[in-house]
C-alpha cells in the first residue's frame, strides 16, 4: 500500500498507467492555492471507473493519487518541453491548462519545491511504472503499457477548436510495434468517434521514456475528451450513460493491442 499510488497486480503482459488520475493536494500546498487551484480541475477525472474492463483483461494498474498540480508525472524531471514551439504545462505547474493562477497572489515556486515534489511523488511512481514493466517482461517476455488519459475538448490556450474524441500517440511510431497500433486503428472506422494518431497528443513523457518495442515494450497513449465520458465543468461529474458508449471502444482498443502484443510472442 503506497501513499503516492493505486496500484494491483494482474496476470497478463498489460500495464495501465493513469499517471493523472489523482486529485489530492498536501495541505501545505492548498493553504497557498487560489479556489481554482482547489479544484484541481486538469485531473483525468473517472478514469479507474472507466477502465474498469481492466481486471477482465488480466491488467495491473498503476493510478496516481496526488493531483498534477503537485507534480506532472507524464513530464520529464529536467521539465523540458515535450512539444516545443506550443505552450507549456509544465512538472509543478502554476497555472491551469486555462492559464487561471494556482497560487495567491501568482506566487512561484522555489527549486527546493520542485525539487521535494520531484522527490516525494515524481520518482515513487516511475520507480514502481519501471519495476513493473520488468516484472511483467520477465514473466512474458513482452509487456504493453497503455497510458490512460483524459482531457477537457476545448481548451484555447494549448490547442484550436475541439479536439477529436480519441487521440491515439506513439511517439510517432517509435513507442511500439507498427501492427500494434495496426490493431487499434482498425477498432477506429464506424465507432461513432472522431479519432487521430500521432496528432496533437502523440505521448508524454511516459510514453516516450519507457516505449521501447526493440526490448519488447509497446507503449501507446490514449487522450481522449472527457466529454465522452463526464462532465467537463466542476463538479466534474461521471456521466454513466455517456461513458457507457465509449467505453466497449476503449476496451476494444486495449484488448486488440493486447492481442497483437502477444501474438508477436507466439
Amino acid at each position: 500500500m503506497s501513499d503516492i499510488y493505486h496500484f494491483s497486480r494482474g496476470t497478463a503482459p498489460l500495464l495501465i498507467s493513469i499517471p493523472h488520475l489523482g486529485s489530492q493536494l498536501p495541505d501545505a500546498q492548498r493553504a497557498r492555492m487560489t479556489k481554482v487551484g482547489l479544484q484541481s480541475g486538469d485531473t483525468d477525472w473517472h478514469l479507474d471507473t472507466l477502465y474498469r474492463f481492466a481486471d477482465a483483461l488480466g491488467a495491473s494498474v498503476l493510478g496516481a493519487r496526488y493531483s498534477r498540480y503537485v507534480v506532472d508525472l507524464n513530464r520529464p524531471p529536467n521539465d523540458e518541453s515535450l512539444y516545443p514551439g506550443q505552450t507549456k504545462t509544465g512538472l509543478c505547474p502554476t497555472h491551469t491548462f486555462r492559464g487561471e493562477a494556482l497560487y495567491l497572489n501568482h506566487a512561484a515556486l522555489t527549486d527546493d519545491e520542485r525539487e521535494h515534489r520531484l522527490q516525494t511523488y515524481w520518482l515513487p511512481y516511475h520507480a514502481k511504472l519501471r519495476e513493473e514493466l520488468d516484472r511483467i517482461r520477465a514473466e512474458h517476455g513482452t509487456v504493453l503499457l497503455w497510458e490512460a488519459h483524459s482531457i477537457a475538448s476545448v481548451l484555447p490556450r494549448l490547442f484550436d477548436g475541439k479536439l477529436p474524441d480519441l487521440n491515439l500517440g506513439t511517439a510517432g511510431g517509435a513507442s511500439c510495434a507498427p501492427d500494434i497500433l495496426d490493431a487499434v486503428t482498425a477498432i477506429l472506422p464506424g465507432c461513432g468517434y472522431t479519432s487521430a494518431v500521432n496528432g496533437r497528443f502523440k505521448g508524454g513523457y511516459i510514453t516516450r521514456h519507457y516505449g521501447s518495442p526493440a526490448e519488447d515494450i509497446h507503449a501507446v497513449q490514449l487522450e481522449m475528451c472527457q466529454s465522452t465520458y463526464m462532465d467537463e465543468s466542476y463538479p466534474y461529474a461521471y456521466q454513466p450513460d455517456t461513458a457507457a458508449k465509449v467505453i466497449p471502444v476503449v476496451e476494444g482498443m486495449v484488448r486488440a493491442a493486447l492481442n497483437q502484443t502477444l501474438a508477436r510472442k507466439r
